[in-house]
């Protein structure tokens, strides 16, 4: 088992649950879901095609910290972290977190979104493109291109994660 606090991130649509138990089970780490972490009121307001703010994610993004801090052994969380203040927020409680960015098209992902049943509504697609801001070079983490096959994907992952990035 490798010690790594790894949050899979982006937009609704990206594949961060499939990718990112995937990876979780390739690192023999644990895997949770970021989107089970949401209080009812997020998962509400989301249904009902209201876009989160950042009072509701704030919250929110404090529990997913709290989680990954806790995880002394590692772990592998599927967040979708769009915004580079949320992801300077994880890392405040989860120094070491290393991001992997799963870039999709917008057309790829309101496909996968019509096709899913999810309470996040296709309508909120373009709120959350908005907000995103990719991984930078300055920070502990990487894009790796989320159109290939998973088990692709996650060999990409392993790959930049073993060469080099911090798993700790």
């Amino acid at each position: 088992m490798v010690e790594a606090r790894v949050v899979v991130m982006g937009p609704s649509g990206s594949g961060k649950s499939l990718v990112g138990s995937l990876l979780a089970e390739r690192l023999g780490l644990r895997f949770v879901d970021a989107d089970d972490l949401h209080p009812a009121e997020n998962v509400a307001k989301m249904a009902a095609g209201t876009p989160l703010d950042d009072a509701d994610r704030m919250p929110w993004l404090d529990h997913v910290a709290a989680v990954l801090h806790e995880a002394e052994d590692g772990i592998v969380i599927a967040c979708s972290a769009l915004a580079r203040r949320y992801r300077d927020r994880i890392r405040a409680e989860a120094p070491g977190t290393v991001f992997v960015e799963l870039v999709v098209s917008r057309a790829e992902l309101e496909r996968r979104m019509r096709r899913r049943t999810h309470f996040m509504p296709p309508a909120l697609l373009d709120s959350q493109l908005e907000i995103l801001e990719h991984v930078t070079n300055d920070e502990s983490g990487f894009a790796v291109p989320g159109e290939r096959a998973p088990g692709e994907i996650v060999e990409l992952a392993v790959e930049r994660l073993a060469g080099g990035q911090s798993l700790r």
